[in-house]
């Protein structure tokens, strides 16, 4: 159900892209240089008919039989992302054929309506391009002061830095990875946290992804947490055991005391947390009275649990910030929405406090528009 609902946005819009190419296709049936043809109203029928195998094709692999059998990772997460962009370019199709009512029209009108039209069609596919070309790369190292009430003068000024949802695979490339590595680097933080999501549906990049985080330094090392989808490629045993080997410490369950002067800070983390399961079950043991709690949760949504609990900051990641949003709205028209009240940035509740990042990496389309790639820089401050 979980990973139904993640995917409901693609699913909507390939319905809405299966309605518009046959309602293309019967309008284009109903033409009458069609209609006189023998063959070419049976090579349209075909063509839609293929549209819509080949449309759908990527969303079998949302059936765990089928995912567990699947390992072709590069051609599923490709074949997804321009099956989501030919939903768009049929969406925008049928609209520019939409007619009004017969009525008189003036030169200018028309005029202006074949420049609206044209602009239609050019927009969103302008858009996906400088998406592609430049925002899903363009890193940018994002600071953020957390002020955390009761803050030991020692723990004044700790800086975390945070990478979450790489997604290790065909939209981040080796020596992207290593570029976010080195910035993350420069930032000279006390401790490094990784947030889940290192790989896209399997593990077959898995090791790839530690190997060049192993790069990672920080004062107090590199502790983490697992996403959905190490949960759903079944690797988060695999992944800790290799982080280990590599110097990383992913916790499950798990909590690490770090000690800065005379002050301590705890940090733990928990697997991917699902509503059916319960939020933070067990979580509230791992809290320490005599230190400064930290809780690492792929999941933002495990939010209002922590702040019962007594968290006093939890560090997520998972929405990528919408990945596709219009960022002039701030936050009321991004895709994650549906989802989540927790989409990106610094949330408080009482004397506890959330901190989503938009993460490094893409799914479903190698595109972000509104939603910049970052490297979290986060700085904990007394208040």
């Amino acid at each position: 159900m979980d990973s139904f609902l993640r995917r409901m946005p693609e699913l909507l819009v390939v319905a809405a892209a299966l309605w518009a190419q046959w309602r293309l296709v019967f309008r284009l049936l109903d033409r009458a240089a069609v209609r006189r043809s023998r063959w070419v109203p049976h090579a349209i029928r075909w063509a839609g008919i293929t549209a819509t195998a080949w449309l759908s094709l990527p969303f079998l692999y949302l059936h765990p039989w089928l995912r567990s059998r699947l390992a072709a990772i590069d051609w599923v997460e490709w074949l997804k992302g321009l099956c989501l962009v030919w939903s768009a370019a049929v969406l925008v199709a049928w609209l520019t054929t939409l007619q009004p009512g017969r009525r008189t029209f003036s030169p200018a009108r028309r005029r202006f309506l074949r420049v609206a039209q044209a602009a239609l069609v050019a927009a969103p596919a302008a858009a996906a391009g400088f998406g592609y070309a430049t925002v899903r790369r363009d890193f940018r190292v994002q600071e953020i002061q957390v002020p955390i009430p009761g803050l030991p003068v020692d723990l004044d000024g700790v800086r975390i830095v945070q990478l979450s949802d790489l997604h290790r695979g065909p939209f981040l490339d080796g020596r992207d990875l290593d570029h976010v590595v080195a910035m993350a680097n420069e930032t000279r933080a006390h401790l490094a946290v990784v947030t889940g999501d290192l790989i896209t549906l399997t593990d077959d990049l898995l090791e790839d992804c530690l190997q060049r985080l192993q790069a990672l330094r920080a004062e107090a090392g590199v502790l983490g947490c697992f996403g959905n989808h190490e949960h759903t490629a079944r690797c988060e045993a695999r992944a800790q055991r290799l982080g280990a080997r590599l110097g990383m410490r992913f916790l499950r369950g798990q909590a690490e005391r770090l000690r800065f002067g005379g002050a301590v800070l705890n940090v733990a983390g928990v697997d991917y947390q699902r509503r059916s399961s319960g939020y933070l079950r067990g979580a509230e043991k791992l809290l320490e009275p005599d230190a400064v709690n930290i809780l690492l949760s792929h999941n933002p949504d495990v939010f209002p649990a922590a702040a019962r609990q007594g968290w006093h900051l939890t560090l997520a990641g998972h929405t990528h910030g919408g990945q596709i949003t219009l960022g002039l709205l701030d936050q009321y028209l991004n895709p994650a929405r549906i989802f989540t009240p927790f989409v990106y940035g610094l949330y408080r509740r009482r004397a506890s406090a959330l901190y989503v990042t938009s993460g490094v990496g893409c799914v479903g389309v190698p595109v972000r528009i509104g939603a910049y790639p970052e490297v979290a820089l986060i700085k904990l401050c007394a208040t």
